[in-house]
């Protein structure tokens, strides 16, 4: 007998292993969702990082809880995990059984979403033990735990559950005490240490400090104007009007003599101090003679 579950509700299995199968519908923008599983202990928390169960870890160190990986079927996409509850260690007191779609898409876009289980030990087409139509409250959420597999008097049972997280599947894991780096990457290539130049490579010279500062009281009006300052004074030749028209002679030739007066040769000048007796008045022409 099939059990259609509602949130909340629980049923006591009789399988000694299960196969939780999620399912939804296919669409142009409707993204894959993968299954995993939280093995919790008493405390409600992992023991360790093994205890979770989801792509990156499909199979649990104890071998009894894995993930079979998705699938198309006929009626959609699933993914399923599959759990030997007879092999669980004692320790272990819960199983979460979740759901998150890829990339951190909410499931507002992910319609006929529901979880089937059924007894592994049955073959294929064999009738679910029960399931559950998931609808999130908001849409928003990127994570659900869709149901949980859990001890109850020395047998499991299966409780609907349908609770969301909006922090993905990061924030729920993290919620259940698994540590995750979510800045987890390559890591970067070391940086070769710097090599001592060769022997016969040039110095490299030091750099050139700047000018000191110039001092307030020093700067000048051209400097704070950026005007360039007036050009310096310089002495201009005094220039020399020439007599007549003509250019004035040479300052090192010799001053020409004085021209004869009236057209008659200048006598000879006697030595400083001392008169020439022989000197006589030439005789004067008839035109200066009075009338």
């Amino acid at each position: 007998m099939t059990h259609a579950m509602l949130k909340g509700a629980n049923i006591p299995l009789d399988a000694t292993a299960v196969r939780a199968v999620l399912r939804w519908s296919p669409g142009q923008d409707v993204p894959p969702v993968d299954a995993s599983a939280l093995l919790l202990g008493q405390n409600g928390r992992v023991r360790s990082d093994d205890d979770f169960v989801f792509y990156n870890q499909p199979r649990h160190p104890s071998g009894k809880v894995w993930r079979l990986g998705q699938k198309r079927v006929p009626d959609g996409m699933t993914d399923t995990i599959q759990a030997d509850l007879a092999g669980i260690p004692p320790e272990i007191s819960r199983v979460l059984l979740t759901a998150s779609p890829d990339d951190g898409v909410s499931f507002d876009q992910v319609p006929g979403l529901r979880m089937s289980v059924y007894d592994a030990a049955a073959g294929e087409g064999a009738e679910p033990l029960a399931y559950f139509d998931i609808k999130p409250e908001t849409g928003a959420e990127t994570a659900l735990i869709c149901a949980e597999l859990y001890r109850r008097d020395g047998g499991w049972r299966l409780r609907a559950v349908g609770e969301g997280y909006s922090s993905g599947l990061v924030g729920l894991a993290t919620d259940f005490g698994i540590l995750v780096d979510e800045a987890a990457g390559p890591e970067p290539e070391p940086e070769p240490a710097p090599q001592a130049p060769p022997a016969s490579a040039t110095p490299v010279t030091a750099p050139v400090a700047p000018p000191a500062p110039v001092s307030s009281e020093s700067v000048t009006t051209a400097q704070v104007s950026h005007q360039p300052p007036p050009s310096p004074a310089f002495p201009v030749p005094p220039q020399h009007s020439p007599g007549y028209g003509y250019p004035p002679a040479p300052a090192t030739q010799p001053a020409p003599p004085s021209q004869p007066a009236y057209g008659y040769p200048q006598p000879v000048a006697a030595a400083a101090g001392a008169a020439d007796p022989a000197f006589r008045m030439p005789p004067q022409g008839p035109q200066f003679i009075g009338r």
